[in-house]
């Protein structure tokens, strides 16, 4: 249930919307060859070292693919705000009886400033304001709504409604139109994101060798039931012309509740999605960016970027992702329509955290063979293909980000994949040239931090053990 509610995101279902029943490939596909690979390789790396991505990139390519890769997994976050919260203005618009507002984007930007900002000045206070409301916010306004949305879906067809998407077997597969059409799987990818987070608990289990896939395996199913069954409830209800990919269940619930007369349902749920997006949100503006700051502290970024407020929260790398979340914001200005943005923006989320997910794919088949004596609680059954798959995967995602999605309008023509590449390029490229020009003094640990360095083994051989102690690390791990 963790990774359900982890992973599960009701953001991610009107892109496929328009596919009917060809978004159960769509969803399938990715959960096969990137989902799962995810979840197998990342149990096995968390189990064997602490400190998350950051740690498994380090101790197999060094400190500064390491450092990479924990900078990528929180630019992509970064990246992801905004198409989170242009969510949550859509359906604020249909909770205050005013649907147009959701093609605004003006009023679109607003709402991504107004919230994003208001969520990190709560979170500059210190503590977690919203650790208690959090999870039941995620269940209330994910779980819940997806479910309500099969119940409705099911009670249309089967009082004999028109469905506005065929239901026919071969509209399983979805239509081939040229490369551009099922480009918007890159947001599938991006959709099962997150993963690797929830790996450290495979450690908790009773016996992970056993536990922890068929927890995955339930997982899996649990997550395509929650993403596919209400993506075809909304295709059932909505004319494939009128969904949008931010206001698409709205839409879908406006169809069902103008049906059976029920108008104040349609603000009580809309409202609800709102706020489990915005839960969401608020939990993840501190968590990446924590772990971003353990490494800076270690001499990786200038002490500007390290400094922190009297209630220990990281103000110099959060006043940072506000100024790229507030220039990304005004795409929605800049580009005329939603929809184009947001796919912009999902597709360049999905290119940084495609990279950094290649980098730990290759660093479990990379530590496989460097350091075997390194005890996994749980090992995953041919490591080798399952990374090499999930790599490949990602890989080929990585390549069909630069492809503008069918029917894209925007920008020049041939000029998307230059924008994506420089967001890649400019967003992504910062930690080499941070390593490039790291100083001594940046280094902020206290003497007693460099004196006792972190021993980052989940199991470390004991004093006794005749196993051979960890590798020191060497000049690259400074």
């Amino acid at each position: 249930m963790l990774t359900v509610v982890t992973v599960a995101s009701l953001r991610s279902l009107p892109a496929m919307g328009t596919y009917g029943l060809g978004s159960i490939t769509l969803f399938v596909i990715p959960a096969i060859v990137f989902l799962v690979p995810t979840a197998l390789v990342a149990a096995e790396l968390a189990t064997g070292w602490k400190g998350g991505v950051y740690t498994w990139v380090r101790e197999a390519f060094g400190n500064r693919l390491g450092f990479a890769a924990i900078w990528l997994q929180w630019i992509q976050n970064v990246v992801w705000y905004p198409t989170q919260i242009a969510f949550i203005a859509a359906s604020l618009s249909f909770a205050i009886g005013n649907q147009g507002l959701a093609d605004n984007g003006l009023y679109t930007a607003v709402v991504i400033l107004v919230l994003y900002w208001g969520s990190t000045l709560i979170t500059l206070r210190g503590g977690n304001l919203f650790a208690k409301v959090g999870s039941w916010s995620g269940v209330l306004g994910t779980l819940f709504p997806a479910i309500l949305l099969i119940v409705l879906g099911a009670i249309w067809l089967a009082t004999g409604e028109k469905s506005e998407t065929s239901l026919e077997a071969s509209a399983v597969i979805p239509p081939w139109t040229g490369i551009a059409s099922i480009v918007l799987v890159v947001s599938n990818v991006l959709a099962y994101a997150g993963m690797e987070v929830n790996a450290v608990h495979a450690n908790d289990l009773k016996n992970p060798g056993k536990s922890f896939p068929r927890s995955i395996a339930i997982a899996t199913v649990l997550i395509l039931v929650v993403f596919i069954l209400p993506t075809i409830a909304m295709a059932v209800a909505v004319p494939k012309k009128e969904l949008g990919l931010t206001n698409g269940i709205n839409l879908a619930f406006e169809v069902f509740f103008d049906k059976w007369d029920l108008p104040w349902a349609l603000t009580a749920i809309s409202a609800l999605i709102a706020l489990g997006a915005f839960a969401s949100v608020v939990t993840w503006i501190a968590g990446p960016s924590r772990g971003l700051l353990a490494a800076a502290r270690t001499g990786l970024l200038p002490p500007a970027l390290q400094k922190r407020n009297a209630a220990g929260v990281q103000v110099g790398i959060l006043g940072v992702q506000g100024i790229v979340v507030s220039v990304l914001a005004l795409m929605f200005i800049v580009i005329p329509n939603i929809n184009t943005a947001f796919i912009a923006l999902i597709d360049m989320a999905a290119a940084l955290y495609l990279i950094m997910y290649m980098m730990m794919f290759a660093a479990a088949i990379r530590l496989r063979s460097s350091k075997p004596d390194v005890v996994r609680t749980y090992r995953t059954p041919a490591m080798r293909f399952v990374a090499g798959l999930g790599f490949v995967a990602c890989a080929v995602a990585f390549i069909l980000a630069f492809v503008p999605p069918e029917g894209f309008t925007g920008l020049p023509s041939g000029a998307y994949p230059f924008v994506v590449a420089a967001v890649v390029i400019v967003l992504g490229g910062p930690p080499l040239l941070f390593y490039a020009m790291r100083k001594p003094d940046w280094d902020q640990r206290t003497p007693d931090e460099k004196d006792s360095p972190e021993n980052v083994l989940v199991n470390p051989p004991s004093k006794t053990s005749p196993a051979s102690p960890p590798t020191p690390p060497g000049p690259d791990r400074h």
